[in-house]
């Protein structure tokens, strides 16, 4: 890209277009060598129409992804551990859609095998980030600004940010239900964090970056947006959920998560309490769990829910602006 394009839209730019490029030549490759996606028969019965519908499409803005941090990790390697930690998460992702699609079956890898594999990744970032990047183990002190920061004892870090990108990685998961609703709703987080990396010295790594993955989920959209041609699969839906965690504790903002990514949140929720309730009362919260199934039971159609999950998630991160007292006029 030109030199006068400042490098967080040449990422962006480069990532969409490299993705639309990548969607182009993948869904037709994974629709002939039937990468189907096995639809859960527990689900809504409008959604089984969607079996066959090609998986493992995380591969089309994990491509770009890669592509456009690896030519910016030299001048900015604070990019590398990010990248790492998406593929890393990326990994057990792909080999849960690759035991599916091989095996034919709605689950992959044993909940077990899953949360193993989460953790290592999890720990590994952790441990990188506490003891060998500047960033170590500040958090920005919650409503009192970006320059409010506390050091947290290793011991105390470490833990929760393993805890943090575990469940930021399974509330990406369970938030991809609906076409596009995923990619949409961390495409606007990523937006989110580009725009505060604007704002701080030293961050340009964190702004090319959070662009990257923004420009790979609006390519990506072009293909997943409703009638969806192709699904991201836990492939994509993991690496997010590293993208997005790794992101939030690099710049010591994982607190944010709980406002910018709402929707992660009471999706994650939703399934926990209809668990509990089931399990304590016999009785169900929720007509269905995630809540866009919820929804969508009481006569929501999909795309009302993932325009309506979209604007909240845009409207939680204006609250995430107020919430570091950015100021922009």
């Amino acid at each position: 890209m030109p030199c006068f394009i400042p490098s967080q839209t040449a990422a962006l730019i480069s990532a969409f277009l490299a993705a639309l490029a990548t969607g182009l030549i993948m869904v037709p490759v994974l629709r002939k060598i039937r990468f189907g996606q096995t639809v859960r028969d527990d689900g809504p019965a409008t959604h089984l129409k969607k079996t066959g519908t090609p998986t493992m499409g995380g591969i089309i803005f994990l491509a770009p992804i890669i592509a456009v941090s690896l030519f910016y990790a030299d001048k900015h390697p604070g990019i590398t551990p990010l990248l790492l930690a998406t593929l890393g998460f990326g990994a057990v992702g792909l080999a849960d859609d690759l035991i599916k699609v091989a095996r034919r079956r709605k689950d992959g890898l044993y909940a077990k095998q899953k949360m193993f594999g989460l953790t290592i990744v999890a720990a590994v970032f952790a441990f990188y980030t506490a003891y060998a990047t500047e960033a170590g183990t500040k958090i920005i002190v919650p409503f009192l600004g970006m320059d409010s920061v506390y050091r947290v004892p290793a011991w105390i870090f470490i833990p929760f940010t393993i805890l943090v990108l575990i469940s930021t990685t399974n509330a990406v998961n369970i938030t991809d239900g609906l076409d596009g609703l995923a990619t949409g709703v961390t495409l606007i987080i990523m937006v989110f964090f580009t725009i505060v990396a604007m704002s701080r010295v030293g961050w340009d790594y964190v702004k090319i970056f959070s662009s990257a993955v923004a420009g790979g989920c609006l390519g990506f959209l072009a293909f997943n947006a409703y009638p969806a041609k192709v699904f991201m699969g836990d492939t994509g839906s993991l690496a997010l959920g590293g993208a997005v965690g790794a992101v939030a504790i690099t710049t010591g903002m994982p607190w944010i998560l709980l406002v910018v990514g709402f929707i992660y949140v009471i999706e994650t929720l939703s399934v926990a309490l209809q668990v509990i309730s089931f399990k304590t009362r016999g009785k169900r919260i929720f007509k269905m769990a995630p809540l866009h199934h919820h929804f969508e039971l009481l006569g929501w159609r999909e795309t009302k829910v993932v325009k309506i999950f979209w604007m909240l998630t845009a409207l939680f991160c204006l609250m995430g602006f107020l919430t570091l007292k950015m100021r922009f006029f």
